[in-house]
């Protein structure tokens, strides 16, 4: 791959912090000791100015160019999941019950990657802000830090991340035009009934049967409710209840997602979802409240701007290793929310194979953190040429 040569020259150095940051999983915003190691590589690097403490733990680091120009975005998520890891290698997390299964440990070596290039070279004009995000995961921390002035403090015009895709040739790079990963809310149900016993069915108001009613119906919203070709999903992933076998219990939990792109689709989910609650509330004679919470938007790229971020990976990966037009799907993010204040594009980027994202057994291919890390160098270097 023509990665950047000064990039592939350093590529055993990412190799060593992607492990590092791997060992050290850390969740939502408490990202203390990841942003610890973050903060001084870029001291090392000679950044011109840190600042700390963005949304609890996010950093945004500033590299000035060798003239006046603008400001490029380039962000990568720092945070990790609550999960436990089963990959053996031997830079395995440190810390149990949390897991670098997503690639953020990768993600953030492949942006301190084009750091290192860029406060090196500077072969650009203006600034590049460098934004290390956390609670990616959970909590919308690209929200949080877009709330705290992110966009305006530091005079960004333009915004580009990228994610790994486990699945995809190493070094392949897709994207969209346009509407790219979904809208995401959950929901749960709170169902409250009259308990007894087993044997004795009649004495209760069963919350159990009232759960398998309602999460049975709720499917139903997909299959006679919306337009085929609108994109949805709606998926039922918690139903608690009882603990032994002779007892109907008092009370039942659903939990959920739902996965949308247009919000017309998304006003009626939720008003088909109160309607089918409280119906088979009724007809179970249960009482069971319905929490709907909104949370990521659809991350919709701007279109002139995919297009160069597909120019500059076709540059990195060649022609044919690139997808511009790859179509959108249902998975949710929340760089969204730097979509909706500044121009910008999300891609994605081919790993090889493997464990898929969120898998006890995923670990980021290290041989792509310089391909990610060229990337970002070009985008800068192409967006903001020397005069």
């Amino acid at each position: 791959m023509p990665v950047v040569n000064r990039i592939a020259d350093f590529a055993a150095d990412m190799t060593k912090w992607r492990q590092h940051l791997h060992s050290i999983p850390e969740l939502e915003f408490d990202c203390f000791e990841t942003a610890a190691f973050v903060a001084d590589r870029l001291r090392e690097f000679g950044v011109d100015e840190l600042h700390e403490g963005i949304a609890k733990t996010g950093i945004v680091a500033i590299i000035n160019g060798q003239g006046e120009g603008p400001t490029i975005g380039l962000r990568a998520d720092m945070d990790a999941l609550p999960m436990s890891e089963e990959t053996a290698v031997h830079y395995a997390s440190k810390n149990q019950g949390k897991m670098h299964a997503c690639g953020h440990d990768g993600h953030t070596t492949m942006l301190l990657g084009a750091a290192r290039y860029l406060a090196e070279t500077r072969n650009f004009s203006g600034r590049v802000a460098l934004i290390f995000q956390p609670a990616e995961e959970e909590g919308g921390g690209a929200g949080v830090m877009v709330e705290e002035g992110i966009m305006d403090r530091f005079d960004i015009s333009q915004v580009y991340a990228l994610h790994n895709a486990p699945g995809f040739e190493e070094g392949y790079f897709y994207t969209a035009p346009g509407p790219i990963m979904a809208a995401v809310d959950t929901f749960e149900v709170h169902i409250q009934g009259v308990g007894g016993h087993g044997a004795m069915p009649h004495e209760t108001k069963d919350p159990v049967m009232a759960a398998c009613g309602i999460a049975q119906a709720i499917q139903t919203i997909v299959s006679r409710n919306h337009y085929a070709l609108d994109d949805l999903v709606v998926s039922v992933t918690q139903i608690h209840t009882g603990t032994v076998n002779n007892v109907i219990p008092d009370t039942a939990y659903i939990n959920g997602t739902v996965r949308t792109f247009d919000p017309n689709v998304r006003k009626m989910v939720m008003q088909r979802m109160e309607q089918i609650v409280q119906g088979q509330a009724a007809s179970y004679g249960v009482e069971a409240r319905l929490e709907y919470n909104i949370s990521y938007p659809a991350t919709i790229n701007h279109v002139d701007q995919a297009a160069f971020a597909a120019d500059v990976a076709r540059e990195v990966s060649g022609t044919e290793r690139v997808n511009a037009n790859a179509g959108r799907e249902m998975g949710a993010e929340d760089f969204a929310y730097m979509l909706q204040e500044r121009p910008g594009a999300y891609l994605f980027l081919g790993q090889g194979q493997g464990a898929g994202l969120h898998h006890p057994k995923y670990n980021f291919n290290d041989e792509i953190a310089p391909v990610g890390a060229s990337f970002f160098a070009r985008i800068v270097e192409k967006a903001l040429p020397v005069a």
